[in-house]
């Protein structure tokens, strides 16, 4: 008689190589930062630092005192650096309230209007491709739980995030303290120097090697390639170079009009 032992395809019982490819799979991870916002305050801040007090030095400094563009400069510097963390720590706030609004409207919406809402969940997949049949079980699944179904359309509909207003103070923080790291190094020279031109000189020089190198790194940092890195890095310094330019000049032309006694 023949044999009647049940016969088990090959596929139910894993191999080693399946196994680590299981493995190989749960494990995976996948290494994106969480710092995104404070690098771009890092960025943001450094880079109007490193413009603007410039560019206010070097059109102070076509009046021939370096008292002169260090108590303006160190003015603007500190002002500036207030300002632009204040301004951090405000925009993370109404970043926070804005999204609250919307919450609330976006719950409302659901509880008052929960057809509508419905056909938005099936029109947010018909923009991936995905047809009413595929998604109707996940739009059933979203419609038992009121707080997932609003955040859903928070995410796919607003597309807004939560901000952390935990954050906030820090984002402010790093905004200001690059700020005033960027300034702070232009105006080096003046306290070095008690002859202005040989100041101004010192500063341009200083400052045009940190556009450069900053306008390189920020562009690697945020993944581009070397050839976009270059062509940041002479944009940078492009925009410091045309900033301080125009300031000497204005503040120059206005001197020999009205001239400034020092």
């Amino acid at each position: 008689m023949a044999s009647t032992l049940p016969q088990y395809k090959e596929e139910a019982f894993p191999t080693a190589s399946t196994n680590s490819s299981t493995s190989n799979k749960t494990t995976h991870s996948e290494k994106h930062t969480r710092h995104g916002d404070l690098v771009r305050d890092s960025i943001i801040g450094f880079a109007d630092g490193l413009t603007v007090p410039f560019a206010l030095t070097a059109g102070l400094s076509s009046l021939g005192s370096s008292r002169l563009v260090i108590l303006g400069g160190l003015a603007e510097l500190f002002s500036g650096s207030i300002s632009m963390g204040l301004g951090a720590y405000l925009a993370a706030s109404t970043e926070q309230k804005h999204y609250e609004v919307e919450e609330e409207r976006e719950r409302k919406e659901v509880q008052e209007c929960p057809q509508a809402e419905e056909e938005e969940i099936y029109e947010i997949f018909a923009k991936y491709g995905i047809t009413r049949d595929a998604a109707k079980g996940v739009v059933e699944v979203l419609k038992e739980d009121e707080e997932n179904w609003v955040k859903f359309m928070m995410d796919f509909e607003l597309k807004l995030e939560k901000a952390d207003t935990k954050r906030a103070w820090i984002e402010a923080l790093v905004m200001g303290v690059s700020y005033f790291l960027g300034g702070l190094l232009p105006m080096i020279p003046y306290f070095a120097f008690q002859n202005v031109n040989h100041a101004l000189f010192t500063s341009i020089g200083i400052t045009v090697l940190i556009l450069i190198i900053f306008g390189y790194f920020k562009a690697i940092i945020t993944g581009t390639t070397r050839k976009d890195a270059v062509i940041s890095a002479g944009q940078t310094l492009l925009v410091g170079v045309v900033a301080a330019g125009a300031s000497y000049g204005i503040v120059r032309g206005v001197d020999s009009v009205q001239p400034v006694h020092t």
